[in-house]
């Protein structure tokens, strides 16, 4: 069963964060994410970020976690996926399958034009998942990132 999130499914969604960090090789305190952040962010008034999850014998066992991105090329807006996980116990029942296409029935009957996100340069199960689902990657960029901080003026 697939279904948006609930603010009750907050704690399994953090779980199954820290799984995929885990999977992902990431260290202990790369998830600093918390059950009050992801409630208060998950569950605003006016969200930025979305949920889906996946339930197998009622059990919340996946989730898609979403936001609205926008390109100017195309002059509307998109969805970008931020992470898509199904706990290791539950894999090969389809559920992964569901939530993407929960997503992407979201985006046909949103009209988005474009559907994306980011998979990590050694995950070829996640790059076969998605190219089974007729995804293509997009060689010609990189991911950047800039982490703020204050700094002098000078």
């Amino acid at each position: 069963m697939i279904r948006p999130a609930r603010v009750e499914d907050v704690p399994a969604i953090l779980g199954l964060i820290r799984e995929l960090a885990d999977y992902e090789r990431a260290p202990e305190s790369a998830v600093q994410a918390t059950e009050d952040g992801l409630r208060q962010a998950l569950f605003a008034p006016q969200p930025a970020v979305w949920a889906h999850v996946a339930e197998l014998a009622g059990e919340v066992v996946g989730v898609a976690i979403w936001f609205v991105n926008f390109s100017t090329w195309t002059g509307r807006h998109g969805m970008h996926l931020e992470d898509i996980v199904v706990s290791e116990k539950a894999r090969g029942a389809g559920l992964g399958v569901a939530l993407f296409d929960e997503l992407r029935r979201i985006c046909v009957e949103r009209g988005y034009p474009r559907f994306e996100w980011h998979v990590l340069d050694w995950n070829a199960d996640a790059a076969r998942f998605y190219e089974a689902r007729g995804a293509g990657k997009l060689a010609e960029w990189d991911t950047w990132r800039l982490e703020p901080r204050p700094h002098a003026a000078g």
